[in-house]
């Protein structure tokens, strides 16, 4: 689908469909908070508990009045509104697109690419931004504030990287240490919000709000003559001026500073020496995300701050994805869009939407579905354009609804069939293909085995599963409890991070699986982790990449920076990507193309 900024294809439909919204929208708002002043989140009522003022019923009350009085009143414009507004989605395509100013002179689709390899950066995130009255309902609120809160708290992927690493010279074995450390520390996290900027981490806080690689002997875990110690930091503008004093690096020796104990890091670290898949649960997103996901962006004007904030990073952003009203296979009236939301630093070359056909209940009433998009991350020496897919999908979300959501499966593995063989050149290099989102259904529930099976893990690869019904023994649940997401345990990025990494914490605030029908089931089998619901998905698979393309999974991530603001736990994969092409003129030596990290780095 060819890409314009506007939704429709001349300015004066596009005037007419903003005239009708404005009419309807006192209306609708008057509405939204009259109902939610009747909803409080369990962080309001805590907050009026400990106010304990009497004047709180009495303003609570003409509130209301007020509101259904200003209801009533703009009722009648809104329905002249609704009547214009609802036959002109007919002409209305299915996404907006904005494409935003960078200040890089050369973006990645005009750079020629060099080096040996390259990788890229995938985040997907629900992050529950209904109407402020229909967030209510999943224990959220404020949908306007949490909204610029979290698109500040995805735009930390931008800052600035400095590492730091004492290592001492009498080492003389190789070190124990995470992937991510030895692989790519200039992807290390840091932290935004703890520190000032001008004074060095103190190693003794425990409330030490960073992400670091901890290496160690093989001296064995009660050594104290471990020889090795590294530490990363990130986020610390003159972290280069600071002096590590030696008894500093002792210090360092054998800790993991944001884990609770070090038992928990050894956990972690016999669980990567099981698997293939580098992994961390990270109090911050990852720097350098080149391409975000989310669901559940259902307010247009959260979308519209979302993209406002994201815009000098993210310079390619689609967002109000999906169709209003009766439209096309929809059968039902949509009164919402399906939630998706993309933002990249690559150009999008095309996108499409499909909106799911047998939506069932309240998931009927948005236009759920999938987004696919290509993008081009650049150029090789012969000028073929290096291109990669992301698609995006959030599936029917009632649990005793599993046929729904394996049919659903299924049209996204045509639909995504579909888009690539419209889209795909000769002349293009395919380096990869992701599929994320909330696919509401977890691999752990006896009651979500159909969806567990579904041919779609044949197609891609899922990085936390081991097959059917089976995590992987590091992985965590995705979604929380909703009753308890503002205890102090899981209120902010650090807590909540410690509480994934301790098993016995983590069940406490981690939905449990299910079973049948959605009876309690005995969970986990003897000897196995609890895990608790993983509901959001990041993908990948190789079939669908040009020849001789391979790809890796660099690290995987489950993010715990928007605590307090969404009921999920986004998750992030960094794909290392090389292509090793022969000569067009059929020479037998070959070249090895890469990627460039970040095109807009000068």
């Amino acid at each position: 689908m060819a890409l314009r900024e506007s939704p429709f294809a001349n300015g004066c439909m596009a005037g007419l469909h903003s005239l009708s919204w404005w009419l309807i929208f006192p209306c609708f708002w008057f509405l939204d908070q009259m109902i939610a002043a009747c909803l409080p989140t369990t962080l309001e009522k805590k907050q009026r508990q400990e106010e304990q003022c009497g004047l709180g019923p009495l303003r609570s009350c003409f509130g209301l009045l007020l509101l259904l009085v200003l209801f009533v009143l703009t009722a009648p414009v809104a329905l002249i509104g609704f009547l214009m507004w609802a036959p002109l989605q007919a002409a209305r395509r299915p996404f907006i697109y904005s494409r935003g100013i960078t200040s890089n002179q050369e973006e990645g689709a005009a750079n020629k690419l060099t080096g040996e390899r390259g990788s890229f950066g995938f985040v997907t995130a629900n992050l529950c931004l209904f109407p402020d009255s229909l967030a209510r309902f999943n224990n959220l609120g404020h949908t306007q504030t949490r909204s610029s809160e979290i698109a500040q708290r995805i735009q930390s992927v931008n800052r600035s990287q400095i590492e730091i690493y004492v290592d001492s010279p009498s080492s003389d074995t190789d070190s124990c240490c995470s992937r991510t450390s030895l692989l790519s520390p200039s992807r290390s996290y840091g932290s935004t919000d703890s520190q000032p900027p001008n004074r060095p981490p103190s190693v003794s806080d425990s409330s030490l709000p960073l992400e670091e690689v901890v290496c160690e002997s093989g001296g064995g875990e009660g050594d104290s003559n471990s020889n090795t110690a590294g530490i990363v930091l990130g986020m610390y503008p003159n972290a280069g001026e600071w002096d590590v004093a030696p008894d500093t690096a002792e210090v360092m020796k054998g800790t993991h500073l944001n884990h609770n104990s070090h038992s928990s890091k050894k956990a972690g670290q016999e669980s990567q020496e099981l698997d293939d898949v580098p992994w961390e649960v990270s109090s911050v997103f990852p720097t350098s995300v080149d391409f975000v996901c989310l669901q559940e962006v259902f307010d247009r004007r959260a979308a519209q701050k979302m993209k406002d904030i994201l815009s000098p990073t993210f310079s390619h952003m689609l967002y109000d994805v999906g169709v209003y009203a009766f439209h096309g296979c929809c059968s039902s009236f949509k009164f919402f869009n399906s939630g998706l939301f993309f933002a990249s630093r690559y150009p999008v070359l095309d996108a499409a939407f499909h909106c799911y056909p047998n939506g069932k209940g309240e998931d009927a009433l948005a236009a759920k579905g999938l987004l696919c998009v290509k993008v081009q991350v650049g150029r090789n020496h012969q000028a073929k354009n290096i291109v990669g897919y992301v698609n995006c999908t959030h599936l029917h979300a009632p649990e005793a609804d599993g046929g729904i959501r394996c049919a659903q499966l299924t049209l996204v593995s045509e639909w995504i069939s579909e888009f690539q063989a419209l889209t795909k050149r000769a002349h293009e290099i395919v380096v990869f293909d992701t599929l994320c989102g909330d696919f509401n259904f977890d691999n752990c529930c006896p009651g979500d085995a159909q969806e567990q099976k579904h041919k779609i893990f044949d197609e891609y690869r899922d990085p936390c599963r081991v097959g059917p019904g089976q995590e992987k023994p590091w992985v965590t649940g995705t979604l929380l409890q909703q009753p308890t997401m503002y205890d102090e345990e899981v209120l902010t990025p650090q807590s909540l991070q410690r509480s994934l990494q301790n098993e016995d914490v983590r069940r406490n605030y981690i939905a449990p699986p299910f079973g049948s029908g959605g009876s309690p089931c005995d969970y986990p089998e003897p000897g196995a982790p609890w895990v608790g619901r993983r509901i959001d998905y990041m993908l990948y698979r190789e079939a669908s990449l040009s020849q001789n393309c391979k790809t890796e999974i660099e690290e995987f991530t489950f993010i715990t920076q928007l605590a307090g603001l969404t009921d999920h736990i986004p998750v992030g994969m960094r794909l290392g990507v090389s292509v090793n092409t022969e000569d067009l003129g059929g020479q037998q030596e070959n070249r090895t193309h890469s990627l460039q990290q970040n095109p807009f780095s000068t």
